[in-house]
């Protein structure tokens, strides 16, 4: 028996949908907003299914699906709404929903959609032996990373191509090698190829080689970077980026894994992985004529979207202590330690260029500091405060949450990774309840946490609330 949750303010639907459920001998709970649905989440029961409604009075449910998925029951959720959009169906997809269907719909249809869910999630549930995936250099514990990492984990068993998109400075490299250091093919070459940097004249003889004399300046036979990558991983870093002609040709290798190196009249057999990464819109590229069709089918047979920073802030401080630590070891320094206020001015800060930018930046921090023991908001980069300044204060009653707020005289002692991130936590609850006077649901809206979350924080520090 499983217990299913039904979200949607149509109630004669509800009470429609909770019979069928109960007659399938399953255990249902109703609720008809987001508030209701937001106090019985918070209870962190086991939930195996949730059916969830995209207009509600108070919300659009797509926003609260994330939260559903931050559960610890992680339940299969199921799209239901009056209205058929295509564009709301995509994103249920991409956000983790099961499936998307209509009121409309049959009971048939419905209890279908549910018993398939409740199936997977059992198969799900029976696997023996769980994934050794190590992450080597990828840092961070968010409910987005996590769930990247094991999309990693299986690509990395899988003979699949890989396709991996984001936005510049995610990290798109660094997971493709992982996933590569997790593969059958670890012991051979993972051979990286800058499409970015590959000149259009030479683009061929550079991936495919060449034999002696096949044109000026061939003095001798030489492999392209497609041999090199024989047995092993080919990464397409920035494959968006990859010319046209050089698409076709490559489109072949991919289908036949051979090729032929300029001026050879013999074909060479190859095994390679292919991973390919790219922050540009290959579909938006493929309707502009700007990147071959049957390529892009070829690369996305598996996917992975990495997130930009601003959508996995509870990574920022593990990824800041460990980057200045290790800046620290390289050049000789002493540890640095945080103030409360460094490690809360980044989280306020949205990293358009994500990770690569805070690492920049703390670089920058770093130098700011010199023998000073202790970062603060002052050490950042002007522009980085004054950012962070204009938001807050574009905000209507909102104060700058002390992004740049006063030096303390006593100079803290460098805390372990989670008395920081304890530290953090405490500061900015306490700060934040009193600003909104402890109203939790003013509370989620000013932080842009789910109220689970709130609720959780709330009582690991024993911070007090209204409701």
């Amino acid at each position: 028996m499983a217990f299913v949750a039904i979200i949607d303010d149509d109630e004669l639907f509800c009470d429609m949908l909770a019979t069928t459920v109960k007659r399938m001998e399953h255990q249902v709970s109703v609720a008809h907003t987001l508030d209701e649905a937001r106090a019985f989440a918070a209870k962190d029961i086991a939930l195996d299914a949730v059916f969830l409604d995209v207009s509600l009075p108070d919300g659009n449910g797509l926003n609260f699906l994330p939260g559903l998925k931050d559960l610890t029951s992680d339940p299969e959720v199921i799209i239901v709404t009056g209205l058929g959009d295509p564009d709301g169906a995509e994103l249920a997809i991409k956000s983790g929903a099961w499936d998307y269907i209509e009121k409309g719909s049959s009971i048939k249809d419905i209890s279908l959609s549910l018993m398939r869910a409740l199936q997977y999630r059992e198969k799900k549930g029976e696997r023996r032996t769980p994934m050794v995936f190590k992450r080597g250099a990828i840092m961070g514990d968010s409910v987005r990373m996590n769930e990247v990492l094991d999309l990693a984990a299986q690509a990395s068993t899988s003979v699949a191509n890989i396709l991996i998109t984001g936005e510049t400075g995610t990290g798109k490299g660094l997971l493709a090698r992982t996933i590569h250091d997790n593969s059958p093919r670890v012991n051979n070459n993972f051979v990286v190829v800058d499409c970015t940097a590959l000149p259009e004249t030479l683009t061929e003889s550079l991936l495919f080689g060449y034999e002696k004399g096949a044109f000026t300046g061939a003095d001798k036979t030489r492999d392209g970077l497609v041999k090199q990558a024989h047995k092993g991983t080919l990464f397409l870093d920035e494959v968006g980026e990859l010319p046209l002609n050089v698409q076709k040709s490559f489109l072949r290798v991919l289908q036949e894994h051979r090729f032929r190196p300029l001026s050879s009249n013999k074909e060479v057999e190859v095994d390679f992985g292919l991973i390919a990464a790219t922050n540009r819109n290959l579909d938006d590229m493929v309707k502009a004529g700007r990147f071959r069709e049957d390529l892009l089918f070829r690369l996305k047979a598996f996917s992975i979207v990495v997130p930009p920073l601003r959508e996995r802030s509870d990574d920022i401080p593990e990824l800041a202590i460990a980057r200045v630590n290790d800046l620290s070891r390289r050049y000789g320094m002493a540890t640095k330690g945080f103030s409360p206020e460094f490690l809360e001015a980044l989280s306020l800060y949205k990293w358009p260029g994500n990770v690569r930018e805070l690492f920049n930046c703390l670089d920058t921090a770093l130098a700011s500091a010199g023998d000073e023991p202790t970062l603060y908001p002052a050490h950042l980069p002007a522009q980085i405060r004054i950012s962070i300044a204009r938001a807050s204060l574009s905000k209507p009653g909102a104060d700058p949450l002390a992004a740049t707020g006063p030096i303390p005289k006593k100079v803290s002692v460098m805390p372990s990774f989670r008395e920081a991130k304890d530290n953090f936590e405490l500061n900015y609850l306490n700060r934040l309840m009193e600003r909104v006077n402890g109203n939790v649901s003013e509370a989620c809206r000013v932080s842009g946490l789910s109220r689970t979350r709130v609720y959780q924080l709330l009582k690991k520090h024993q911070v007090s609330a209204n409701d």
